[in-house]
């Protein structure tokens, strides 16, 4: 029995190995890191800084607005997908120029942020924050272009997998890490380290290859007289706008899709902004939400990234949208019970680890099914489109949040949030019985043949 219990474990940690140590899943890995670091920091990082310094908490779910930003990037995704930038495309082609550029410009951004100060006007930290959001979102365009294209089909739920992993732990450095920071150093100086690490994605953007699936848009497509200069641009939106999103719309069921899509995460969206609000007010300190949500907390997603991953490979992609659609819903009745408790460290523990784990494993599933939904001739534009429709939940429907919270008691509204849940898993159910997952697989597949 001992036996056959080592050479399990010793063939699962080869097959691990086998799957996730491989120089394009630790590019994979990288980027995920990049896009991860700026998001807390201009969302729920953020909010703790605002409610230091004394700004009400609706004003502070309706800031959230400034990431509406991620639900309109699918606008510039064509752009993005084949508009060559000056002089950076011919050094390192056209993903990695336009990765290069949004890196720095997040960079620089994240400095800015730092510098504003939000307790004596909001103007300055909310104009940052929407240029950090802008070069963000962009830099989501293209790094999700960047994975899908490098893998293959075989690859794509060990890719989602290792993306989170590697988005998770920028999580840690802007989560925790800032919160703890700026306990010891103050925000400005957070922010500026916080601005240091964005190096990582820079660096592995430089030191990466170019991936081969992808339509580049021809050097001379605005260049001759006005007459052809008009029909190339023409034959772009066609080919770069058009085609895209009408490739998607003629698939079975993709108005319900879109509609999943919207409220996938609406439950934990509607509570996102005010996660540091609702830590701070029941009595926790900073340095203890660093430590135990943003930190720990990670570690748990990571976990559920993983066995989410498995539950993919062993039970298909929409079973196991369905069980992430109906898990992350339920967490939040933890968080009412939670703020019923008050400040108790053991409760907040649980409840971190039942709710991470649970995220990691809806999370993963998703993105495995939103890539399997992308077409490779369109796949920024595809998957810009489909994140977009997401980032709406979490951003215009979730803008009243805060509004919630000034009006009704935190057990309340967590209760309230645990029912928006609901239609994610009613939508989901639709899909599973009328568009079983290998009709939307054999579509997709004739639509990569076309």
């Amino acid at each position: 029995m001992i036996q056959k219990y080592k050479e399990f474990l010793i063939s699962l940690t080869k097959k691990f190995i086998g799957v996730y140590l491989k120089k394009k899943l630790i590019i994979i890995f990288f980027l995920g890191f990049s896009a991860g670091l700026p998001f807390l920091l201009m969302f729920s990082t953020l909010t703790a800084w605002l409610y230091q310094v004394g700004v009400d908490k609706t004003t502070i779910g309706l800031f959230v607005l400034t990431g509406s930003v991620f639900t309109l990037k699918f606008v510039w995704a064509p752009i993005v997908d084949s508009i060559q930038l000056p002089i950076l495309t011919n050094i390192l082609g056209q993903r990695r120029s336009w990765l290069f550029s949004s890196q720095i410009i997040c960079l620089v951004s994240l400095i800015g942020l730092g510098l504003s100060n939000p307790s004596n006007g909001l103007g300055l930290t909310i104009l940052f924050a929407i240029i950090l959001a802008f070069a963000s979102a962009t830099q989501d365009i293209v790094i999700d272009a960047f994975r899908i294209e490098s893998l293959a089909s075989d690859e794509q739920g060990a890719g989602a997998a290792i993306y989170q992993i590697g988005y998770r732990i920028a999580l840690i450095a802007a989560g925790a890490g800032a919160l703890v920071l700026a306990d010891i150093i103050g925000w400005v100086l957070t922010y500026f380290i916080m601005s240091i690490f964005m190096l990582v994605g820079i660096l592995t953007v430089l030191m990466s290859s170019e991936p081969s699936k992808f339509q580049e848009l021809s050097q001379d497509t605005f260049s001759g007289d006005d007459q052809l200069k008009l029909k190339k641009i023409n034959k772009w939106l066609k080919a770069s706008v058009i085609e895209p999103f009408k490739d998607f719309y003629t698939r079975p069921g993709w108005i319900i899709i879109l509609l999943f899509i919207i409220f996938y995460k609406y439950a934990d969206g509607i509570w996102a902004a005010m996660s540091n609000p609702f830590y701070l007010e029941i009595g926790f300190t900073l340095t203890e939400i660093g430590i135990i949500s943003k930190s720990y907390g990670v570690f748990m997603t990571i976990f559920g990234s993983i066995v989410g991953g498995v539950l993919v490979a062993s039970f298909g992609i929409l079973n196991s949208v369905l069980f992430g659609s109906i898990i992350m819903a339920l967490t939040n009745l933890l968080y009412a019970i939670l703020a019923f408790l008050g400040p108790s460290i053991p409760m907040l523990i649980c409840v971190i680890s039942i709710e991470n784990i649970s995220n990691g494993i809806g999370g993963t599933a998703f993105i495995a099914y939103l890539s399997s939904l992308c077409n490779l001739s369109y796949t920024a534009t595809q998957y810009a489109l489909l994140t977009s429709f997401m980032n709406l939940a979490r951003t215009f429907l979730a803008a009243g949040g805060g509004w919630l919270a000034d009006h009704f008691d935190w057990v309340i509204f967590f209760i309230i949030t645990t029912i928006a849940g609901a239609p994610a898993v009613f939508l989901i159910l639709y899909l599973i019985k009328f568009y079983p997952e290998h009709i939307n697989q054999r579509a997709l597949n004739s639509t990569k043949r076309a």
